[in-house]
């Protein structure tokens, strides 16, 4: 697990985003998205975004955090879509992840970033988590790489695209449904719009290293 490999999307394997019906239509009323038929509502995006707005709120530095993640919703609901994702790939794959592991790569990370509290501000900062949502990043991390490692994944260009060849086709097989007024999901690219996706452009065997913000 100390081993970094860095993913980096294919700019070969741009495609253009499927056709999406509208989740906000009578079919989906409330959602954000339906992800394998299963609804994101607005209430639990409104939720994510409004935990880090507090929390950015309580920093010395934000009004510059404000913004710097003035999209906010969009970059949460493209976590909230692409952690679905990550999770069929995972069971697809027989991949799993333990109480144990959590708590040793939580760990990691807090040692590496000089406690909990830097490792806080880094997340809040780098990639929009608030002090609550940084479980999600630490079972996101755990997963990526045992998936990486349960394909065989390595840091070659035939590596990167058969990672992203494998996202791509459980984001289509989910038929990932996105409110219009959030914009588009890309199957190909595996992300909402222009937002990014870090865990496929950086992947780190390393526990203690955090994925670059979104």
């Amino acid at each position: 697990m100390h081993r970094r490999t860095a993913l980096t999307v294919s700019a070969a394997l741009l495609a253009a985003a499927p056709l999406l019906t509208a989740c906000g239509s009578d079919a989906h009323p409330g959602a954000a998205a339906v992800v394998g038929g299963e609804r994101i509502d607005v209430s639990s995006l409104q939720a994510q975004v409004k935990d880090v707005r507090a929390a950015q709120e309580r920093s010395p530095q934000a009004a510059q955090l404000v913004q710097a993640t003035g999209d906010l919703p969009r970059r949460k609901l493209n976590v909230m879509i692409f952690d679905r994702v990550v999770d069929k790939v995972a069971a697809d794959n027989g991949v799993g992840v333990t109480r144990a592991e959590l708590q040793e790569t939580r760990t990691a990370f807090v040692r590496e970033s000089g406690g909990e509290e830097r490792l806080a501000e880094a997340l809040l900062q780098e990639q929009g988590v608030a002090p609550g949502q940084i479980d999600d990043v630490v079972r996101r991390n755990v997963l990526m790489n045992k998936i990486a490692a349960k394909l065989g994944v390595t840091d070659t260009p035939e590596g990167q695209k058969k990672l992203t060849e494998v996202f791509s086709a459980a984001s289509k097989a989910l038929a990932i449904d996105v409110n219009p007024r959030y914009g588009a999901w890309d199957d190909a690219q595996v992300r909402l719009g222009n937002t990014t996706t870090p865990w496929l452009r950086q992947l780190s065997q390393d526990p203690g290293a955090v994925p670059a913000g979104a």
